[in-house]
C-alpha cells in the first residue's frame, strides 16, 4: 500500500516557503497507486542527476529558479512557471537560485 501524507479533501499549503526555504527538505506530499506529488527543495547550485520516469510529469516552480537539463538542451523555469514532460523523457534539474518545485508524476502508465 502506498504511503499517503495528505488525506483526500485535505488542503495542503504549496505556496512559497519564504524564509523557511533554506531549512526545508524535499518531501512527498501524496502518493497513491496512480499519482505522486512532491515538493522538491534545492539550494542554489544543487542538482538532481539525469533520470526518467515512465509516466508524464509536471514541474511547477513555486519560488526561486531552476534549469531542467534535457537531452536537447536546458530550459529555465522561474517562479510561477510550469513545465510538462512526457513519460520517459530523460531530465535532470539544477537550481539557479534556492528553489521550491512542485512535481507531479503519473505512476500508472497505460
Amino acid at each position: 500500500m502506498a504511503l499517503i501524507h495528505v488525506q483526500p479533501a485535505e488542503p495542503v499549503d504549496v505556496g512559497p516557503l519564504g524564509p523557511a526555504l533554506a531549512g526545508t527538505r524535499t518531501s512527498a506530499l501524496f502518493k497513491s497507486a496512480q499519482l505522486e506529488l512532491m515538493r522538491v527543495v534545492l539550494p542554489a547550485g544543487g542538482t538532481l542527476p539525469p533520470h526518467a520516469v515512465p509516466g508524464e510529469i509536471t514541474v511547477q516552480c513555486v519560488e526561486g529558479s531552476a534549469e531542467l537539463l534535457l537531452d536537447d538542451g536546458a530550459v529555465a523555469l522561474r517562479a510561477g512557471q510550469l513545465l510538462y514532460l512526457p513519460g520517459g523523457c530523460r531530465h535532470g534539474v539544477r537550481a539557479l537560485a534556492d528553489c521550491s518545485l512542485l512535481v507531479t508524476i503519473v505512476l500508472a502508465v497505460r
